[in-house]
């Protein structure tokens, strides 16, 4: 017999346990920045690999997209899109993240070429835009709740480049600042969806498999920071 829906405030407690138990802002490269600890070398290896993963947002979003039949989820999802794309040159969630790399001194064509991103970091965002073209909408909505998390993650990233990291112009801190608001409306609007359509034990428990792949992809792209930049 099939086990029993949980009832949503289990579900959601076991969404959040995920992130407590596996979100990267425990990971060291996290750590050692908040700390202040990284030199402008390793600062701007993180930036110019986090934008492989800035790039393969609106992909994995598009991937949902195209997967899903229900017009109103469609409507729904769609912004995010335009959100990181943005509407027109010089909008966007990654023109901010190039405005970041130029801030810590890295020439916008380098962020582009992707000259700097790791073979790590590199299997990692490729292996997340497979998983959300290759898994149902719902499932792929699901593993997109680390936004969950991130509103603290950035408020305590955004605190230490403010007091730590002043060689790096503080213009280029927007996209931290964007993300304090926008993850919160993000995260409500996924959590919602999974809540809606993931509505059975079997697809609760893979909803709660696809948002711990996230935090491995995660995971995985901070690995490879940490041990080309030797951040310990």
């Amino acid at each position: 017999m099939d086990e029993v829906a949980l009832n949503n405030d289990t579900f959601v407690g076991r969404l959040r346990a995920v992130g407590e138990n596996r979100y990267h802002d425990k990971h060291i490269v996290h750590r050692r920045m908040n700390e202040g600890a990284l030199n402008p070398e390793q600062v701007r290896g993180w930036v110019a690999n986090r934008f492989c993963y800035q790039q393969a947002i609106p992909i994995k979003d598009a991937a949902i997209v195209s997967n899903c039949p229900l017009r109103e989820v469609r409507r729904l999802w769609l912004h995010r899109i335009s959100d990181h794309d943005g509407r027109a040159d010089g909008e966007g969630g990654i023109e901010a993240w190039l405005r970041l790399g130029e801030a810590c001194g890295l020439k916008r064509e380098e962020l582009l070429s992707g000259s700097h991103i790791l073979p790590g970091v590199r299997f990692a965002v490729d292996a997340y835009i497979q998983f959300a073209r290759t898994r149902t909408w719902p499932i792929a909505v699901a593993s997109s709740l680390t936004e969950l998390f991130a509103p603290d993650l950035m408020a305590a990233r955004l605190a230490a480049f403010e007091k730590y990291y002043t060689w790096v112009k503080p213009w280029g801190f927007d996209y931290f600042r964007g993300r304090l608001t926008q993850a919160k409306i993000d995260s409500g609007e996924g959590l919602e969806l999974t809540l809606r359509y993931c509505n059975t034990y079997a697809l609760q428990a893979e909803a709660i498999a696809a948002l711990s792949f996230k935090c491995d992809v995660l995971a995985s792209m901070m690995d490879a920071v940490a041990l080309a930049y030797k951040i310990d």
